[in-house]
């Protein structure tokens, strides 16, 4: 199957399956947005939920934050991964939003990584989320599923996965078909047993295939 036809059935699945996909951070304003991001690096997005269910209570502002004290914050944040080093990350965030961005998030890409705790992906995420960017954030859902399927081959890091996706994905379906392959990947697509049988892509998946020849 050609590359090109494999994407439009890709996209054709998904459009008639999953027509809304939507990040499952819970937030209400982009503040709550980035500090949830920044948490769900290598967490998952409930843990992260349950988290800020109580952070918010105590920085309801990125203004409080700013003025925080770093432990105040880990306290809170703890039973989520690598907590030292995002209490750290989410103060830094919140002073330098403030003094230089007034406050506001930035649209750009570039001026969101210049963030505490914001790298590629997690800009990717916000501009995307937030603002209907054409970026595509890959994490480690979007890597796997994208290579299982065959919307990429051998695709060694993240970056080489987001530059083959976006140069064959509509540009106005990529904040959306960024949530379509999280999405499957969490549920249907798992990393250590994917549910082939609840799939309606084995018909053209190459890692689905794969394995029924060999058997």
């Amino acid at each position: 199957m050609r590359k090109k036809e494999r994407y439009q059935k890709v996209i054709e699945y998904f459009k008639e399956h999953m027509p809304v996909a939507e990040t499952e951070l819970a937030y209400r304003e982009p503040y709550e947005l980035i500090v949830a991001v920044i948490l769900s690096a290598q967490c998952t997005d409930k843990r992260v939920n349950i988290i800020t269910k109580e952070f918010f209570k105590s920085f309801p502002t990125l203004e409080i934050l700013a003025e925080a004290d770093i432990q105040d914050i880990y306290e809170l944040i703890k039973s989520c991964s690598y907590p030292n080093n995002k209490a750290r990350h989410l103060s830094g965030m919140a002073g330098k939003l403030l003094a230089d961005f007034d406050g506001k998030l930035p649209s750009n890409v570039e001026d969101l990584q210049k963030l505490p705790g914001v790298g590629r992906k997690t800009a990717h995420v916000l501009a995307s989320v937030l603002f209907n960017k054409p970026v595509m954030a890959v994490d480690t859902h979007v890597f796997r599923v994208s290579e299982r399927i065959g919307l990429t081959t051998g695709s060694k890091n993240p970056l080489q996965t987001e530059k083959e996706l976006v140069k064959h994905i509509p540009e106005e379906l990529i904040p959306l078909a960024h949530h379509w392959l999280i999405l499957h990947g969490r549920y249907v697509c798992q990393a250590r047993k994917p549910k082939c049988d609840e799939c309606g892509l084995t018909v053209l998946c190459r890692f689905y295939l794969s394995a029924k020849t060999v058997k």
